[in-house]
């Protein structure tokens, strides 16, 4: 059978920390954008090019042999749209007749703009399947309607034509379970210290139920509709059931030999009722996985005093990252992240700290804000410090596509770095009202390297918790490497203009 619509990540560069297996974790929205359209009886077929270690001419010559009616390529990330838009280009020039679909956030918000400059056909917006099922049914069916399809952006006739919004999928368990079988499946996982061994993404829930400013993750679950033409979005959670999360994670452990799940949920802990199932589920049927998991810190604290964190960690919880963010409240307002202060974070990190030793606290931070000032910003590392984060996460504020910040940013000229394979989280793209962007670079190599200490290290790697250690051989080998990285920048005086921290991969170009 002639396959119709081939999904693909295409080759790109990768974040340089330890080794290249690091960036090789299973993409859901392809597994699960395979699922469905192969319920539908559309031929599909999955190219993930990063486990594959395939480059661009590899690529090509796939797509040639293969001659699919449609190619479709989503990237929620800014940083890597650039590589989507080479694939689209290459597709286009091996055969001008292939459909060009384009998703996730970064399509989803630039909609106008991409179709105007890149070779594509059709953008779906938000939550994809129900879109693509119908957008490729008519494609291959060659009915032309495409104004029936909800969620959709396409030009018609030089003219910008944006669809109805789609409603969100009410019942996440009607969702066949993503295509493994279609996936590289024994290629993922394999790196030596972090979310070893066998780590593999999963979900349980999808969206948030808050709308922080510099968040894009809320933007693309959100419940759209329209208001006298104007595109309105409301933040909304929804999760699958205890019973069909529990079928998945037994899929992954018992047939593909998964023992390490990443959730890449925005919120995992929003149900207490739910993570409670979840937890007693997991220990009666005896699962010997760990998992990682974003939470957030007030429910986390609610969740201890129910009893729940107790049942999660015996469950398997070894891992939890926290969006601290910033060390004032003020601050935490301002980005629209008022639903909680930094006492709620101090309470949760010492009941992680207290309580549950085994679990590997790591928090996220904010720097370089508007109002940024040397002080401020070393008052992070002070909150680092007193919140005992086994890892903190420093990065620069980045305004992307389809935030509220992105939108302010732009608006006020703020943005100083336009080039959007730059957007990494780790390279500064716009200065604060007091620091420069390489002021605030030094200063993020200035605060890892106090915070990496050599009695840190060593309390960490000689701890008795398995993940624990791992996981401190993984930060050990980062900060040597981002020394080396910022002796480079030291160095170089076109660091802004040539240099970002992603690394190209021997095979890119094979």
């Amino acid at each position: 059978m002639k396959t119709k619509f081939i999904l693909i990540r295409p080759p790109r560069y990768y974040w340089p920390f330890i080794n290249e297996y690091d960036n090789f974790i299973l993409p859901q929205s392809l597994a699960c954008l395979a699922a469905v359209l192969r319920r539908a009886g559309i031929s599909v077929k999955v190219i993930d090019c990063m486990p594959m270690k395939m480059g661009w001419k590899t690529l090509g010559k796939v797509i040639r042999d293969e001659n699919p009616d449609i190619i479709g390529i989503g990237d929620s990330e800014s940083l890597y749209s650039h590589e989507a838009v080479k694939a689209l280009n290459l597709a286009k020039e091996i055969n001008k007749d292939i459909i060009t679909v384009a998703g996730g956030a970064h399509f989803s918000n630039l909609a106008e703009d991409c179709l105007k400059n890149y070779p594509i056909d059709f953008i779906v917006r938000g939550e994809g399947e129900e879109t693509i099922v119908e957008l490729a049914s008519k494609i291959i069916n060659r009915d032309k309607d495409f104004e029936m399809v909800n969620g959709i952006v396409f030009k018609r006739d030089g003219h910008i034509v944006e669809t109805a919004p789609r409603r969100l999928i009410d019942n996440l368990d009607d969702l066949p379970l993503p295509a493994y079988d279609i996936m590289p499946m024994d290629k993922y996982g394999r790196a030596k210290f972090l979310f070893t061994p066998g780590g593999i993404t999963i979900h349980h829930s999808r969206g948030c139920v808050n709308s922080c400013d510099f968040c894009v993750w809320w933007v693309q679950m959100a419940e759209r509709s329209a208001d006298h033409g104007k595109l309105v979005l409301k933040p909304r959670w929804r999760t699958k059931s205890v019973k069909r999360t529990i079928e998945e994670i037994e899929l992954l452990h018992y047939k593909y030999h998964q023992k390490f799940l990443i959730f890449v949920d925005d919120s995992w802990n929003i149900n207490p009722d739910w993570s409670n199932e979840f937890a007693e589920s997991i220990i009666k049927k005896k699962i010997k996985v760990k998992w990682f998991a974003f939470m957030r810190a007030d429910l986390m604290v609610r969740d201890d005093k129910l009893g729940i964190m107790k049942k999660l960690v015996k469950a398997g919880l070894s891992h939890v990252s926290i969006g601290a963010e910033r060390a004032d409240n003020g601050d935490l307002s301002n980005m629209g992240k008022n639903f909680y202060k930094t006492e709620i974070v101090r309470e949760a990190m010492g009941i992680l700290s207290g309580k549950y030793p085994q679990v590997f606290r790591q928090a996220t931070f904010i720097v370089g804000v508007r109002n940024e000032t040397k002080e401020s910003m070393l008052s992070q590392l002070e909150y680092a410090r007193e919140l005992k984060a086994d890892y903190p996460a420093f990065h620069p504020i980045t305004p992307v596509p389809g935030t509220k910040l992105w939108d302010e940013a732009n608006k006020k000229g703020w943005l100083e770095v336009k080039d959007f394979s730059y957007y990494d989280w780790s390279t500064p793209v716009m200065a604060s009202e007091h620091l420069s962007r390489s002021e605030i670079d030094y200063l993020l190599y200035f605060m890892n390297k106090k915070y990496a200490s050599f009695t840190w290290l060593l309390k960490g790697i000689f701890n008795p918790y398995t993940h624990k250690r791992n996981m401190y051989i993984w930060c050990l080998i980062v900060a040597v490497k981002m020394f080396l990285d910022s002796v480079f920048n030291l160095i170089n005086p076109f660091r802004f203009k040539e240099y970002n921290r992603l690394m190209k991969p021997k095979w890119y170009d094979k």
